[in-house]
């Protein structure tokens, strides 16, 4: 057991991401019983499906989960109270000023995380008072920082200023890259692209067979010059993005039918490096116990090296 065990509850300091719409009791259930951590999302704004998805919870496991509140995108307090009410004990937050709701959380008993993609996002997270970080570096998939920061420097950079229990997140998708994460200075991971392609992720084929069919260089970096900037599967969509320079909002209204529908140039397709590193579908138990044996064969190599 390490810090990011002790506040999670979970066997293995495995955390699946929150990623809209996919992160839901079906994917995160299976994660939670396989020993992970799972995470409902809420990032969709469908509050009302988000919270039942939080209720059947307890129906399809009886091991510990969380919910992220992704700041910027909550549109009243409705969600956060929701968690007060129904028992939620860990939530991570993203995606905004970390201080809006971490007293009303904290005076709840609610562990906090926070994710951050900067030294400096993780000193204002740490003086806000959260109890760790999810640090993110620019490997992942989905929503990032203009500032293309890696995941270990950032990482060791952080730590040589804080002492928080880390989760690393970002191009993570076996055990080789967990170790990795150890070696400096995480107590824990985060995978998303991983688990996406899961057996019980909800996504559909299309979606699991581009990412089983790319290399470490199928994702690009789009609209690094506005917001949101995006890391996403290399598509005829996101192409078009890419030579325009620009992108909005309205490029991910149709995620949907790419998401369920399969159809692969409806809206970039959120994908971390990671892609490059998954040559199949595995089951939720399988990433996870894969993952571990190949950590501790991992450690277990280093351990017996000397210079």
């Amino acid at each position: 057991m390490n810090r990011v065990t002790e506040h999670t509850g979970s066997k293995y300091p495995i955390i699946q991401a929150p990623m809209g719409w996919i992160a839901r009791s079906q994917l995160a259930s299976a994660v939670c019983n396989a020993g992970g951590f799972g995470v409902i999302e809420t990032s969709s704004g469908e509050v009302d499906n988000c919270k039942a998805e939080i209720e059947k919870m307890s129906d399809l496991t009886d091991q510990p989960f969380g919910v992220n509140l992704p700041l910027l995108f909550l549109r009243d307090e409705s969600m956060v109270e929701f968690c007060v009410q129904h028992g939620v004990k860990f939530v991570t937050t993203s995606a905004g000023d970390p201080s809006k709701y971490i007293d009303i959380l904290k005076y709840a008993g609610i562990t906090v995380y926070h994710a951050v993609p900067s030294v400096e996002g993780a000193l204002k997270a740490a003086n806000c008072g959260v109890d760790g970080l999810v640090v993110e570096g620019t490997e992942g998939g989905g929503f990032k920082s203009p500032e293309e920061v890696g995941l270990f420097v950032l990482i060791q950079a952080i730590r040589k200023e804080i002492d928080l229990p880390i989760i690393a997140a970002g191009g993570i998708a076996d055990g080789a890259g967990m170790a990795a994460a150890f070696a400096v200075g995480a107590e824990g991971i985060q995978m998303g692209t991983r688990f996406v392609s899961s057996k019980e992720s909800p996504v559909h084929e299309n979606f699991k067979n581009q990412i089983f069919e790319s290399s470490i260089n199928g994702t690009w970096i789009l609209n690094k010059t506005s917001k949101p900037v995006i890391r996403a599967l290399r598509t005829d969509f996101t192409k078009d993005i890419l030579e325009a320079g620009e992108m909005d909002m309205s490029a991910m209204g149709k995620i949907q039918d790419l998401y369920f529908g399969g159809d692969m140039n409806a809206a970039p397709a959120l994908s971390g490096q990671s892609v490059g590193l998954i040559d199949g579908v595995k089951s939720a138990e399988e990433i996870i116990q894969d993952t571990i044996k190949e950590f501790n064969e991992t450690c277990s190599k280093l351990g017996a090296l000397s210079l």
